[in-house]
Order: C-alpha cells, then sequence, then structure tokens
C-alpha cells in the first residue's frame, strides 16, 4: 500500500492517535511532540553521560582534568611566555573562565554538527523528533558545563582567601544574566550545529573543517586574551564580529568584575544567535525529511 492509498482512505471524522504525513511545510516544526517525547530527551542525555565515561579509569574526573591542564598550558604560553595582559586578573582564573563558556558552546556546535551521520542507523528505522538528538547533547553538555562551574568557583574562593599583589576580582550585578548567558551558548552552538550537520549530509567535508574550525575560532574570541588587549592591536572590530566575544565578555564581567557588558555588544550577541538558532532549526528541518537517501 503506498502513500497515496493511505491518504486517499484517511477520513477526518476518524479517531487516530497519531498521523504520518508525507508532506510537511518548512515551518512545520512540531514543538508538540518534543515535549511528548520527553521521556525519550532524558534517555539520550542519560546514555550520552553513561557511554561516554563508561570505559575510561578516572570516569568523570576527566570533567575536573581538562581544564584544569588546559588552563596551565594557556596561563603558562600566553601568560608567562607572550605576556598578554589579564586586565588585573589572576592568570589561571582569567584563563579558567574562558575556558568554561568556551568549552561548553564548542562542545554543543561540534557534536551536534555530526548528529545525522552518528545516528543514521537509528533515524532510519524508527520514528520520533530528530530534534530530540541535537537537545539531548545540549543538556548533558550542561551536565559537564556545571561541574567546571564548580571547578571556576573554588578557584575563586582560593584566590579571594590567598590573594595574588597586584589582582583583584569581584562579583558584579551581571551575576544576575548568568541563566540567559547559558541560554545564548547553548542557543548558538545548537544552531551553528545544526546548520553544519544538514550540510554534511550532501558536503561530507565540512566534518573535517569543524574539527579544527572550532579550534581557529576559539582565537578569534577573548578566550586568552581581554578585548582592550585587542583594542590596543587595532583588532577589536574583528573580535567583536564573533557573537561569542560579547557573550564571554558578560560572563567574565559578571563573575570577576572585568571585561565589557554593554547593551551593543550584548544585543549583538542575542540578535545574532536568534538569527542562527531559527536558521538552523528551518534547515534541519528541511533536511531530515529525505537524509537518509543521501547520508
Amino acid at each position: 500500500m503506498n502513500r497515496e492509498i493511505i491518504m486517499k482512505n484517511y477520513s477526518p471524522s476518524e479517531d487516530w492517535d497519531l498521523i504520518i504525513k508525507g508532506h510537511t511545510s518548512l515551518f512545520d516544526i512540531k514543538f508538540n511532540d518534543l515535549w511528548n517525547y520527553r521521556d525519550l530527551l532524558v534517555m539520550f542525555v542519560k546514555r550520552d553521560f553513561v557511554s561516554f565515561y563508561k570505559q575510561t579509569i578516572l570516569g568523570p574526573l576527566w570533567f575536573f582534568i581538562q581544564p584544569i591542564f588546559t588552563t596551565i598550558v594557556f596561563s603558562f604560553v600566553f601568560g608567562n611566555l607572550a605576556g598578554i595582559s589579564t586586565d588585573g586578573l589572576p592568570k589561571y582564573l582569567f584563563y579558567l573562565t574562558g575556558i568554561t563558556s568556551w568549552t561548553y558552546f564548542s562542545d554543543c556546535l561540534s557534536k551536534t554538527s555530526t548528529v545525522f551521520r552518528d545516528n543514521a542507523s537509528i533515524f532510519g528505522k524508527v520514528y520520533f523528533p530528530r530534534l530530540i538528538m541535537p537537545l539531548s547533547i545540549v543538556a548533558s553538555n550542561l551536565v559537564r558545563f556545571g561541574v567546571q562551574l564548580l571547578l571556576m568557583l573554588c578557584m575563586m574562593l582560593y584566590f579571594y582567601l590567598f590573594p595574588i599583589e597586584g589582582t583583584s576580582f569581584h562579583v558584579t550585578y551581571g551575576i544576575f544574566l548568568f541563566p540567559a548567558l547559558i541560554l545564548l551558548m547553548a542557543l548558538l552552538g545548537l544552531g551553528l550545529g545544526l546548520i553544519i550537520t544538514a550540510l554534511t549530509t550532501k558536503y561530507r567535508d565540512l566534518t573535517f573543517l569543524v574539527t579544527f574550525g572550532v579550534q581557529l575560532l576559539m582565537y578569534a574570541t577573548t578566550v586568552i586574551y581581554p578585548l582592550s588587549y585587542a583594542k590596543e592591536k587595532g583588532y577589536a572590530f574583528i573580535v567583536e564580529l564573533n557573537p561569542m566575544t560579547g557573550i564571554i565578555e558578560a560572563f567574565r564581567y559578571a563573575f570577576l568584575g572585568r571585561g565589557e557588558l554593554t547593551i551593543y555588544s550584548l544585543g549583538y550577541s542575542i540578535l545574532v544567535t536568534i538569527i542562527i538558532f531559527f536558521l538552523g532549526i528551518l534547515i534541519f528541518n528541511k533536511t531530515e525529511k529525505n537524509f537518509v537517501d543521501t547520508i
């Protein structure tokens, strides 16, 4: 029985529990299905968390090890060898705040960008809202972000109790923007990831570009240098074009009192994030209907 016969036999008066249609609008995203399948979302989050560390010796301790060693390397290379200013902040604390926020964004982007390729076998066998999969990635990465945030808070407490001469920091009113900043990082990473994963169904080269592209993008963000340093060198305009710059600057200003939190910078990040997120949703929604035939 083909699709045309099914549609001819369908009567609007019949009470069906589920109706599967072959052709839908580009803007028909079915957000209600996401709520109906929320249990599946929770299951995928647990799967991602357990499977990633299932056969490791240190397990969740890697949540701490990676940012600690990255912070040490950045402090030595960029703080000591290159002598880049940290705006009067302790070097370890300056780099850790940037790494914590950037890691969450980059993980959401990198892992979402391979959703179609990594889950082609599942998508081809059973129906469920495809957005459940990238949303589960964003949610599972939030657990890792929470652990690294705890590490950052512990380091803040340490430098508060044992301050380094010539450095200082303090929590500002920007802390109230913290939930919004997390949401912006998640939506920006999710939106870019959805666009890339949709394009990789036809252009596999993008998979390789993402791997080192995200690393290069970090150097165009104020992770390893303050925005004031970029202004001194005359590259502030280029750095500010990256929407993550405004988010990281706001994040650093909220917790450490250093950085630039302005209506312009944060407003620009919000606008670009919203555009990229909805564009990613639309492209993903269009591609998911026939990606199994091309992947």
